[in-house]
């Protein structure tokens, strides 16, 4: 590419960078195609919501990534790199009805705006993937998605207590309520009963936690989150017969060594035994009044921060073993949605059912002791440790271990019980009463019930002229020309469904659509997957460790299950990216305007490429910083100089210099020390920072390596000989891998540079620099010299100088000398090809 017509004496990024910005887009430069002679590298960020406006948060994110693509790039892999909105969700309805536009119109708007902010951060996008979820194109296959999961048992419909945001007025799921608190909007949760839609993800729990064993590239602490979130435990469900009542109540427990020290059973409110459990009883009014009392209580309110209350049903379970009388107790602590709703109180080993206990009076019996403890009792804290059996009848004396595998045996010969499983994890509540998402493709039918829309007849498109507040309810049931519609079995009247998909589907499976965003007849051509999935390196906020990955990861599944995608796990390596803070070290937000760093001002005040090297280099890619003003001013002067080096020293980058050493012998090459000191710094940085990005993605130590280098070619270019016949190869070397190592962080001033040096192509297309193992074994040590044990300078040395050569090397420095100058030398103190400290009085 021939340098531009008007010359640019100094550095100037607003003319540079959208030049180059608008020549990629032309060129199509980073449209990727599959070759099955190059290895892929699938490099992903998170799909953004299109909210409107950028920050130099967002920027650090993308910029990140960006760095990691290029730099594979030019390390010679088949890089797929591509960009999209998840555009459906609340926040685009509630900005719509807030500013009286449509949904569509509002994400529209600022979809065009985020796509020029982020390809005027030259990030290397192969935009000819773009996808939209709020797109026909794109929201058909989250509905054939979910038909798919119907088909294999995995979707269903039911009643269920669901968590409710009095706000958005819409259902959430438990991982978007956890806390008790709206994930979206921070309201305080309500509890509410509603027929919803449900996706078996209980079913892959294991699936799911025997993965995470193999995701030896994503960060620990996301894959506890998910673990912890899934919530294995082992152990035994059983049974208690009722009196009076025909059906029994089921319980799981991880602890049936403690069976014996059951003084009561404790059941939710809302357990469907609990209207027979109380029929004719004196307490049912007050059952009832309890109950309506935890209408609008969060699981975390009932089960961890409410004082525990309860009201007697009046009736009574019997004991397994024993046969004893177990009064049943409708508590808040107990809910329906974890394990079977009802629960063995044991106080004397259960924390909550001893508060319980205490507090209504009821029986405390020990039955596991510390070993060798007599008569053991229990204060204020219960005992939940494994011990030694005692009042356990046949048990007596057994450990707990020994106990818990008894007991289950006489359980299961009694038909009552056995080994059981419990998680915390819920099947994915999907629906949402809400506008701007995916309708669910079924229809109600009076002779049928529920009816699947067939494939053929998507996407059920949504109806633009929906009446959406917030305030009534389904939008959607206020549109008959959509409510009614034909069953697709019989042909009669029928009904659609009046609600839309949870949006975290659209995010759940988006990665593949960009595989083939044009694919007509398939979610994703399975060719195009099979080739590019999985996503090699994944980036991202840990906000989304629970919600939107582990969903991502079942749905994976499931398409591995129906043959359509390798392996079955979707992100071979996650990375959470830390924050950038406002300068007084606070998050910056929408809700603090002018505390907010916008990428435009930034972009025409200091230059795309300082805000990229500058967000590179303040901090560890995992951690928070503070914005700094003074920071990315300095990350300009550090561009201006590479500027300045490479045009005033621009002979010696020609292409047949380039390559005037590959081939050589060592031995032929220039000997002089400072030429083979400059190549070691010269090929270290290339190893340094091929390995901190290949292996540890530490961008800040590269570009700190790379202003090193910056400050090592500075030195030899004023030594340098001007005369063309005494060209220094090391400089030359030096100055071009300086321009390819920077090329992923800074892609505008590099490629500028790179075609006023006189080469054709674009720099980005070059190959990676290689470090020769050669240069790095060295000749020469560094010596640290002190005077009156001061650093006064460091000098270069054969290993194993004496004191005295080394001495007379030091008086050559001239900070040192002009300490020792006038003075005498009282003593030297030589540390061999370490350190020598000269003491002068």
């Amino acid at each position: 590419m021939a340098s531009t017509s008007r010359a640019i004496d100094r550095y100037e990024p607003q003319l540079i960078e959208p030049k180059w910005q608008r020549i990629w887009l032309e060129r199509r430069q980073y449209a990727a195609r599959e070759d099955p002679h190059k290895h892929k590298f699938y490099l992903l960020e998170m799909l953004p919501y299109p909210s409107g406006d950028l920050h130099v948060g967002h920027a650090r994110n993308y910029t990140l990534g960006d760095v990691i693509a290029r730099f594979q790039r030019m390390r010679g892999y088949n890089v797929v790199h591509p960009m999209g909105w998840d555009a459906f969700g609340l926040p685009a309805e509630n900005a719509a009805i807030e500013r009286g536009i449509h949904p569509a119109d509002w994400t529209e708007k600022n979809v065009a705006n985020m796509r020029r902010q982020l390809q005027e951060l030259g990030v290397a996008y192969d935009w000819s993937r773009e996808i939209d979820t709020s797109s026909p194109e794109y929201y058909r296959w989250t509905q054939w998605l979910f038909l798919l999961m119907h088909r294999r048992g995995l979707a269903y419909k039911k009643e269920a207590p669901v968590n409710w945001c009095p706000t958005d007025n819409t259902v959430l799921a438990n991982e978007q309520a956890e806390g008790g608190i709206c994930w979206r909007c921070g309201s305080k949760v309500e509890r509410r009963f509603l027929k919803q839609w449900f996706l078996k993800i209980t079913d892959y729990a294991d699936r799911l936690l025997e993965g995470l064993d193999r995701l030896d590239g994503w960060p620990e602490r996301v894959k506890t989150m998910q673990r912890n979130w899934i919530g294995r435990s082992a152990g035994a469900t059983f049974s208690f017969e009722v009196e009076r009542v025909p059906e029994r109540i089921s319980v799981f427990t991880t602890r049936l060594d403690t069976l014996f020290g059951v003084t009561f059973v404790a059941i939710a409110p809302e357990h469907e035994l609990v209207e027979k459990l109380i029929a004719g009883q004196p307490q049912a009014d007050a059952v009832r009044t309890f109950a309506a009392s935890l209408a609008n209580a969060s699981e975390l309110d009932r089960m961890q921060l409410m004082e525990k209350q309860g009201v007697f049903t009046g009736a009574y379970a019997i004991h397994p073993l024993s046969g004893a009388r177990l009064p049943i107790w409708a508590t808040n602590y107990v809910v329906l949605g974890y394990g079977t709703g009802a629960v063995m109180g044991v106080p004397a080993h259960d924390q909550r059912d001893l508060e319980f206990a205490r507090a209504h009076g009821l029986d405390v019996k020990a039955v596991v002791t510390p070993p060798g403890a007599e008569n053991f009792k229990v204060a204020d804290a219960a005992f939940v440790d494994d011990g030694e059996l005692k009042g356990s009848g046949p048990f007596s004396g057994l450990t707990s271990e020994q106990a818990r595998e008894a007991i289950a045996s006489r359980m299961a010969e009694l038909g009552i019980g056995g080994p059981a499983i419990n998680y915390k994890l819920r099947d994915w509540l999907i629906s949402r009463q809400r506008y701007w998402g995916p309708p669910i493709p079924f229809v109600n039918c009076p002779d049928h019930g529920l009816v699947p829309v067939p494939e053929s007849q998507l996407p059920v498109l949504l109806p633009a002229d929906a009446p959406f507040s917030g305030t009534q309810g389904s939008p959607l049931e206020h549109v008959p020309s959509f409510m009614h519609t034909t069953c697709p079995v019989c042909g009669g009247p029928a009904m659609r469904e009046p609600e839309t998909m949870d949006t975290f589907i659209d995010s759940s499976w988006y990665f593949l659509r960009y595989l083939s965003p044009h694919e007509e007849s398939a979610p994703f051509s399975r060719e195009a997957a099979m080739y590019w999935a999985p996503v090699d390196h994944y980036i991202g906020g840990i906000e989304h460790a629970v919600l939107h990955l582990i969903y991502s990861r079942f749905v994976y599944k499931v398409l591995a299950d129906e043959g359509m995608v390798p392996g079955d796990e979707p992100f071979i390596r996650l990375f959470n990216q830390g924050m950038v803070l406002g300068e007084d070290h606070e998050k910056m937000s929408k809700s603090r305007p002018d505390f907010v760093v916008g990428i435009d001002d930034t972009a025409r005040t200091h230059g795309v490429d300082a805000l990229r090297m500058f967000e590179m280099f303040a901090g560890p890619p995992e951690s928070d910083f503070p914005w700094s003003t003074t920071g990315i001013a300095g990350a300009t002067r550090t561009l201006a100089r590479v500027w300045r080096l490479v045009l005033n020293n621009a002979d010696v980058l020609t292409v047949e210099q380039a390559h005037v050493d590959q081939g050589r012998p060592l031995q032929s090459l220039e000997r002089e020390s400072a030429e083979r000191e400059l190549r070691y710094k010269v090929h270290s940085r290339i190893k340094q920072i091929t390995d901190e990005l290949a292996d540890r993605m530490h961008v800040n130590t590269s570009v700190a390596a790379l202003m090193s280098l910056l400050n090592d070619l500075e030195v030899a270019a004023k030594g340098r000989p001007k005369s063309t016949s005494t060209k220094s190869e090391a400089f030359g070397e030096g100055l071009r891998a300086l321009l390819l190592l920077l090329a992923p962080f800074a892609p505008h001033i590099t490629e500028e540079l790179w075609a006023r040096t006189g080469h054709a192509g674009s720099i980005h297309d070059q190959p990676w620099p290689v470090y020769d193992e050669r240069w790095l074994l060295r000749d020469l040590i560094s010596i640290v010299v002190q005077v009156n044990g001061k650093r006064r300078g460091v000098i270069e040395v054969p290993p194993g100088t004496d004191e005295q050569a080394t001495f007379e090397r030091a008086l050559a420095v001239g900070t040192v000398r002009a300490q020792i100058d006038g003075k005498s030398v009282r003593k030297r103190i030589f540390v061999p090809d370490r350190l020598l400290n000269i003491v002068v009085s």
